[in-house]
Formats: structure tokens, C-alpha cells, sequence
């Protein structure tokens, strides 16, 4: 949507609900068989997210995954009562890359109905687990599409070890024309010819904030574009069960600069404009 003169541009402040436990980087030492078993966490750390939000007169999109929602209704009903976008991050933190078109359009369906049912709100938009959407598997916007969703933030245009598609788009782009879904990539910057990740998650935490704030407001005085910011609750919690078996590059990428999350959360809610991205994509109210 068109910003008004002289107005900030609005960015997108997104979280991906879903516990510590069930990161896809875990997967390997942390059978799904057991997340039943384990301490919850996410509804402790939803409570201090909603409040940061608060102070900071942010409104903002939940990417919450069925298997928590189903645990946590009321913390689910907090989020849509504190004016905040409730989406889908599927039902069970499944990679899309992983299942079939009939699994991902049962995991998918079946996130949107449970969502609607205790958000009492329609579910425009998804993210896929781990950006798992790329190149090989576009099949599934198409079934985003069919399920009923508008838009997906499932495409993050970097090179990753674990996930990106390096030749997507940078910003908002239909990719089966503009009666199809709309994909809204993660943030990137350019440095002269090589794209920087600029969306959030594990790099927020590594770099130093100074940079991650340049970046975002190059894309948007250079570029004119908002930017797409994630993040999870899981990374507000320094005090959070630590599994044992991750290999050594693993535990650094989750737990790194853990304890200093929530002061640069709190910081960004002062240096940018924020909003929820059905507002600013397609224009809701």
C-alpha cells in the first residue's frame, strides 16, 4: 500500500511462534514423538513478546504453528486481542521441502482451520518452517492458493545452508500472476552486487545491531521498500533447557547473543515504524 507523504515507511514485524524444542535444527536429537513430554516454554515468552509490543505501540503477525495453538488457546486469543495478525506456520514445524502436495495441503489445511476456530479471524497468510519453500517445491504456493491463504513469507532470496533461493525476488512479488498468491520474501540488502540477510533470526543475533539497523533502513530509503523483520520467543529466553547431542555449530547458531534479544527487540520498536502484514501487503484494516 502507498504511504502517505512524509510518512515512515511501515515494516513488518513478524514472529514465528513455535518452542525451543521444536527447531529443525534439534530434529536430529530431539525425537517429535517426545515434544509432548517436554517443557513448555512459548507461553511465558508470547506474555513478555505482547508486552514489548505493547510499550512500543506495535502491532505485528503471529506465524503460529496448530501444535502450539491447540496447547495455548487463550495465549492465542491474547494475541488476537492485542490487535496483532494471527498466520499460519503450519500444524507440526514439518519443512514444506519434506512432504508430499497432498501432506503439505492436509498440514496446511488443517492449520488454517484450527487458527480461524480459536482466533475467531480469517488466516491470510503462511510461512513455511525454515523458509522451506524454494526452487524445487514452488508447487506450493499453489496449494496455499487453494487452501484459501493470500500471502506467503516462505522465501527467503539468500544462500543458506539449510534453506533459500538465492534468484527470488527481493521484495513483494506474484509469482503465478496477480491472481495467485503473493510471496513476500525476507529482507535483504545489497552490498554492491552480493545480497546481505537482513530479515532477523540467527544473523540479528550475531551481528551487531548498528548493522542490522543500517540494512533495514537502506531498504527502505535506498530500495523504498519496507522491510520484513522474524523473530521466535524462544530467542527472548537465555534461560531455556539446553538438549544435549547439537553439534558445536548448532548450539551456536541457537544460542548465540540470547541474552541480549529483548533489549535490541525493544530498541527497533523505537527506531522503526511497524505493522502487521496483511495491512501492509494487502491493504486489510
Amino acid at each position: 500500500m502507498p504511504r502517505a507523504l512524509g510518512q515512515p515507511i511501515r515494516n513488518a514485524m513478524t514472529i514465528d511462534v513455535e518452542d525451543y524444542f521444536q527447531v529443525s535444527a534439534f530434529a536430529p536429537i530431539i525425537a517429535r514423538e517426545s515434544w509432548p513430554a517436554r517443557e513448555c516454554r512459548v507461553e511465558a515468552n508470547i506474555e513478555r513478546i505482547l508486552a514489548i509490543l505493547a510499550d512500543g505501540g506495535v502491532h505485528a503477525t503471529f506465524f503460529t504453528l496448530g501444535w502450539i495453538a491447540e496447547r495455548y488457546p487463550d495465549m492465542v486469543r491474547r494475541i488476537v486481542a492485542g490487535g496483532h495478525e494471527l498466520a499460519s506456520h503450519g500444524y507440526g514445524h514439518l519443512r514444506a521441502s519434506d512432504q508430499t502436495r497432498a501432506e503439505f495441503a492436509d498440514d496446511v489445511g488443517r492449520s488454517k482451520a484450527l487458527l480461524e476456530d480459536i482466533g475467531a479471524q480469517a488466516v491470510l497468510g503462511y510461512r513455511a518452517p525454515s523458509f522451506s519453500i524454494g526452487t524445487a517445491n514452488l508447487w506450493a504456493l499453489d496449494v496455499l492458493h487453494d487452501a484459501g491463504y493470500r500471502y506467503s513469507s516462505s522465501i527467503y532470496p539468500i544462500q543458506h545452508d539449510h534453506y533459500g533461493m538465492p534468484d527470488a525476488p527481493r521484495f513483494a512479488f506474484y509469482p503465478n500472476g496477480p491472481d495467485g498468491l503473493l510471496e513476500v520474501p525476507i529482507t535483504t540488502a545489497m552490498l554492491g552486487q552480493r545480497k546481505l540477510p537482513a530479515g532477523g533470526g540467527g544473523y540479528f543475533r550475531l551481528l551487531p545491531y548498528s548493522l542490522s539497523r543500517w540494512m533495514m533502513r537502506r531498504v527502505n530509503s535506498d530500495d523504498g521498500q519496507p522491510a520484513i523483520f522474524y523473530f521466535h520467543p524462544w530467542e527472548l529466553d537465555p534461560g531455556q533447557p539446553r538438549p544435549q547431542g547439537a553439534s558445536l555449530k548448532t548450539r551456536f547458531r541457537h544460542y548465540v547473543n540470547l541474552q541480549r534479544m529483548e533489549g535490541r527487540i525493544k530498541q527497533l520498536t523505537r527506531d522503526f515504524a511497524w505493522d502487521r502484514m496483511d495491512r501492509i501487503f494487502l491493504g486489510t484494516k
